[in-house]
């Protein structure tokens, strides 16, 4: 154990001077063009003193290298004298190797470097930045999506699957809470599904997360749309369902833009009820109207909102994919639909399209832990007649 500890050691101490090593690297691009340069010269002299030895396809290392730490020119300069030496070590080497082969091979590599710096020099970025940049914006929007803390009695989730397994999705989620009692959340869908939207759904999603919060309720919608107008996107538009629940009393109000609607679950009657409110695209018409459908969450009801991709498919469509949406999440009432989210992207959610849910609801009993199942029970009376109750009325509804 201690020789295996020792092993892992080293390997993070080498990781670490290899990151350092490339951090100094950046810093002075000249003195990184001038090593790589005399790198590459050296081994190919190695290459042709000792062809037993060192093979000539050791001139990819200091391309690869390049690709990482250098600027577009630099490297292109870089490549022109790798393929020349390649080419001269290779023509001094005994006959009836495959010289012309190799050339052919090392300028392929060269090419596939060239343009993945390319790529990166249009951005104005120099070796793996980019791709830095791009996990930075990444997190940034999954932590954007994070849910605040609730108190107890609360319980919100929510969980997004982006088409084809990627990291960035056309659905994010933004959320927060007013003056500890109103928990506003705002369920958004870029056109467009998987990388083609990740772009716009980053920058909305931090318009709408700064406009969220700030301005009142029933402005959020129309600032957002407004915002949307003034990107001058060509055919590009978002939808949105928008809604408001006051913590202390659980009333609520809900908001859509060509949305689809929520869904409420009633504990009382075990019904499931569509949730629907007007309002028109985001980003389509100039000064838009959106209704608002007002109710009331008691102990033990639950709030769905969800995008298209979880109740539309090719194949099926909105009213039986609700339908099949209701019917999975009717399973979970038991357990106080705790996991719900994921359980019904994963199970619900189509293949083909972005995904995504929020489940937003209010514990039968206030004083459960975060830790124990929501329709549990801590003491006999009044909770344990509820719960029969609630048991009996959801057998009959079924």
């Amino acid at each position: 154990m201690s020789s295996v500890a020792g092993g892992n050691a080293v390997v993070r101490r080498v990781g670490r001077r290899a990151e350092s090593l490339l951090r100094r690297a950046r810093r002075s691009h000249q003195l990184t063009f001038v090593g790589l340069l005399a790198l590459t010269v050296t081994v190919s002299s190695a290459a042709l003193a000792m062809p037993s030895y060192i093979p000539t396809t050791v001139l990819v290392i200091p391309l690869l290298l390049g690709g990482l730490v250098l600027r577009f020119k630099s490297l292109l300069v870089l490549t022109v004298i790798a393929l020349v030496l390649g080419s001269y070590v290779m023509s001094e080497r005994v006959s009836g190797l495959p010289k012309i082969g190799f050339v052919v091979v090392l300028a392929v590599i060269a090419w596939i470097i060239l343009t993945g710096a390319k790529v990166r020099s249009r951005l104005g970025v120099q070796g793996t930045r980019g791709e830095t940049m791009l996990i930075e914006l990444r997190d940034t929007l999954t932590a954007q999506g994070e849910l605040p803390e609730l108190p107890s009695g609360w319980l919100a989730e929510h969980a997004i699957r982006s088409a084809g397994g990627g990291s960035f999705s056309g659905d994010f989620v933004v959320s927060t809470v007013r003056a500890d009692e109103v928990l506003e959340i705002a369920l958004v869908d870029v056109s467009g599904k998987g990388i083609d939207a990740g772009t716009r759904a980053l920058l909305l999603s931090g318009a709408f997360g700064g406009l969220l919060g700030v301005v009142p309720v029933e402005d959020f919608l129309p600032a957002a749309n407004h915002y949307l107008r003034r990107q001058d996107w060509n055919d590009d538009f978002a939808t949105v369902v928008h809604v408001a629940v006051d913590l202390r009393t659980g009333e609520f109000e809900v908001r859509t833009a060509g949305h689809p609607p929520a869904i409420l679950f009633d504990s009382w009657s075990g019904r499931w009820q569509s949730r629907d409110a007007d309002g028109p695209l985001l980003g389509l018409v100039e000064a838009p109207e959106f209704t608002v459908n007002r109710g009331e969450l008691k102990m033990g009801d639950a709030l769905f909102l969800y995008s298209d991709g979880m109740v539309e498919t090719p194949r099926r469509d909105i009213e039986r994919g609700t339908d099949r949406l209701v019917g999975h999440a009717e399973r979970l009432v038991a357990s106080g639909f705790r996991g719900a989210a994921h359980e019904l992207v994963d199970e619900i959610g189509g293949p083909g399209d972005d995904s995504a849910i929020v489940v937003i609801h209010r514990k039968t009993n206030p004083s459960e832990s975060a830790e124990a199942p929501a329709c549990a029970t801590t003491q006999p009376g009044f909770s344990t007649k509820l719960q029969r109750r609630k048991t009996a009325m959801l057998r009959y509804a079924r």
